[in-house]
């Protein structure tokens, strides 16, 4: 099954205490690569999250952003920082005396100072919080799925008619290569009778066996054979189920990119050489669209 490196999916799950949204995003990447943003109190659900991620992505970078809305206040401590508290009423009693300054120090001046009042995480159970985080990741990371599947189909389906299109352009190009050779022999044949004004007798073997060398040298069933090859197994790649392939269709791009590049400089012949830039044009547009597949 083809799917697409880029998609996004969103889940959302509250077990009563807490809601947890998961948003995953996923763009192309060479190899593997989750990257998981969420608040610090709560990392130790990280490798879990990264866990759920690696069973559906192969290759590929996802940007994992996780948010924790507390219901009640059970993971919530409100607490009195003493120390701090303590030295903001001895620097205003100073600040006071040394300048004569008149109004009270009261509760309402005091706790509104910085840090007086701090709000600490206090989560007393991590596996029920770990669990509820890690179902909103497997919602998100379903729906990320279903749209990388989506989006992998339309790419087997383009890919599919390209390589339909280079099909056509191959049979072009396998259909001319025998009458190379025998055009090149009639026109030396023509040109040397031009040139000789049939003062003297053409050397008839001299001729096929130039020929014989041209023929020699622009062959190239070898690489319209392997071209072929290449092209079926494009086909079942794109076809098959199992495991990404994505590696595989770089290789093979590759591949036919090279036998191209060779029978564009093997032929000798301008139809030919007309057919290779389509065939390149297309193989460029196949790679293009390798670069999303999984």
């Amino acid at each position: 099954m083809i799917k697409s490196m880029t998609g996004f999916g969103r889940g959302e799950f509250s077990d009563g205490k807490r809601n947890v949204i998961c948003e995953i995003k996923t763009v192309n990447h060479r190899y593997t690569d989750i990257i998981v943003k969420m608040p610090k109190r709560y990392s130790f659900a990280e490798e879990r999250i990264k866990g759920i991620l690696k069973g559906i992505i192969k290759r590929g970078k996802a940007d994992v952003s996780v948010i924790v809305e507390n219901i009640t206040e059970g993971d919530i401590t409100v607490k009195l920082n003493v120390p701090v508290a303590t030295q903001y009423i001895a620097n205003l009693q100073e600040l006071k005396k040394e300048y004569d300054l008149a109004g009270d120090i009261d509760i309402a001046l005091v706790s509104s100072m910085p840090d007086v009042l701090k709000a600490i995480p206090d989560v007393e159970d991590e596996e029920e919080v770990a669990a509820v985080i890690c179902k909103a990741c497997e919602l998100a990371a379903e729906n990320l799925d279903e749209m990388r599947i989506r989006e992998g189909a339309k790419l087997a389906e383009d890919l599919l008619m390209r390589k339909d299109l280079f099909q056509d352009i191959v049979d072009g190009i396998e259909a001319r290569a025998p009458l190379v050779a025998k055009e090149y022999t009639e026109k030396l044949y023509a040109r040397i009778k031009e040139i000789v004004e049939d003062k003297i007798d053409i050397p008839e073997e001299r001729i096929l066996t130039e020929a014989a060398i041209f023929a020699d040298k622009s062959n190239i069933t070898e690489e319209l054979v392997r071209l072929r090859s290449h092209i079926e197994q494009l086909g079942r790649f794109l076809q098959g189920e199992g495991d990404p392939v994505g590696k595989k269709l770089d290789f093979l791009i590759q591949e036919m990119n090279r036998e191209a590049n060779t029978i564009g400089s093997k032929s000798n012949d301008l139809e030919i050489t007309s057919c290779m830039l389509e065939a390149k044009a297309e193989i460029e547009k196949i790679r293009e669209q390798v670069q999303n597949i999984e």
